[in-house]
């Protein structure tokens, strides 16, 4: 197991907490994506309080291949909330996520595709079952064969170890 992604990630998540980064789900310039990592056909919410009280955005996720949505003022607080949808054929990656409120401010955030999703969302599908790659496994996933084949090299090594005993001893074969 290969980790040297997983933990050069850990160190970069660690060096841009201590530099004050927003972490994911944050706000990231004032543009709130939530779930900020999730999966391929499933629905996004954009939130923002930066277009002002009673304050309208044009949304666009066309980065992800969402298109435009609308950003329209919520009853809760002073925000702007939209969502959309991350479409099926979504690539894993980072995609920014623009919004441009009415007064002109253009903020953003960051969405992360992820075929995993986040725990468990809506459209992750993990792997199952048997892969066939082409790669070993020339008896199969059957335990009796498997069994045999593990008998059949036990076989071999005690034979090939008996006949290397004796010719070290000066037997011949």
């Amino acid at each position: 197991m290969r980790t040297g992604r997983p933990l050069t990630a850990v160190a970069f998540a660690v060096a841009l907490t201590g530099l004050g980064a927003a972490p994911a789900g944050a706000s990231q310039g004032g543009l709130e994506v939530y779930p900020a990592t999730t999966a391929p056909g499933a629905t996004v919410t954009v939130d923002t309080t930066a277009c002002g009280a009673q304050g309208t955005a044009s949304g666009d996720a066309s980065a992800v291949g969402a298109g435009t949505f609308t950003l329209a003022p919520t009853s809760a607080d002073a925000d702007a909330a939209g969502s959309f949808t991350v479409p099926a054929s979504a690539q894993p990656g980072t995609y920014e996520i623009v919004a441009r409120c009415s007064g002109g401010t253009v903020i953003t955030g960051d969405l992360i595709v992820s075929l995993a999703g986040a725990g468990g969302s809506p459209g992750a599908r993990m792997p199952r079952g048997h892969v066939e790659t082409g790669v070993g496994g020339a008896l199969g996933p059957d335990p009796v064969q498997t069994a045999a084949g593990v008998a059949a090299l036990a076989v071999a090594a005690a034979g090939g170890t008996w006949l290397l005993h004796r010719r070290a001893r000066g037997d011949g074969i």
